[in-house]
């Protein structure tokens, strides 16, 4: 294997050139571990991710989608598919790196599961050229994936990391990039997922892939009991007739 060295932000590798990529990969992580500041390209984010049930539902979706409405640009891949719940919050104190302290903040959150129910498909207006095609979710999933991001929020404040904007949320699923898309916005067959626990993504600039470094469970939803229709109308016919009755 060959030897690397830096020079004025450049790699010089004496072998292949999967050392280099591997070589400054390493490199960007340790960086990471400074208290205070992230490393250069790289960022966080929470979010939840589907099962291998509800991803097959999405990227049938998707490839529906890209045929009849010819949608062209950098599909998301399957594995990689998520609904952002929190960014990681803005540094105003931290006694431990970044990446510790969304560790910490996430094993202190408290919530139960959920479900989010995806209904539409759409456009979104994107930056520096970019218009993402995503499945958003309903008003009940808003709400409920809502309450998970602010207890994360909450948490990574105790810790020194400041969430702006918290309550601005349109939960969706991004599953392509694009530089054209025409205006997109129509209902979906809708796509139930139960949302059982949530994750810590760490992110590389400039690169496709993302990792997930934590994940934490949420507690068993609660259910609401089943009403049995014929239970009810048979408690119904047994009620006693009234004095008047006869």
């Amino acid at each position: 294997m060959g030897l690397c060295r830096w020079r004025e932000g450049s790699v010089f590798v004496n072998g292949p050139s999967v050392v280099t990529a591997i070589f400054m990969e390493i490199k960007a992580i340790s960086l990471s571990a400074t208290p205070g500041g992230l490393a250069a390209g790289i960022n966080y984010f929470f979010a939840v991710m589907p099962d291998e049930a509800v991803r097959a539902e999405i990227v049938d979706i998707a490839g529906r989608f890209r045929k009849s409405h010819r949608v062209n640009g950098i599909s998301v891949a399957p594995d990689n598919l998520h609904l952002e719940l929190c960014p990681m919050g803005r540094i105003e104190r931290l006694s431990q790196s970044p990446e510790q302290a969304l560790l910490a903040a996430a094993a202190t959150v408290q919530a139960r599961g959920f479900r989010i129910t995806l209904d539409s498909a759409m456009r979104f207006t994107g930056r520096d050229g970019q218009f993402p095609f995503v499945l958003c979710a309903d008003g009940g999933s808003m709400q409920a994936a809502l309450e998970l991001r602010k207890a994360i929020a909450a948490a990574q404040l105790k810790l020194g990391l400041r969430v702006s904007a918290v309550s601005s949320f349109a939960p969706h699923v991004v599953l392509q990039h694009a530089h054209l898309i025409d205006a997109i916005e129509e209902s979906i067959t809708p796509i139930h997922w139960p949302v059982a626990d949530f994750v810590l993504i760490r992110t590389f600039f400039g690169h496709s892939r993302q990792e997930v470094v934590g994940r934490w469970p949420l507690a068993r939803a609660v259910e609401e009991p089943a009403i049995d229709l014929l239970c009810e109308m048979s408690d119904l016919l047994d009620l006693p007739e009234s004095p008047d009755e006869g």
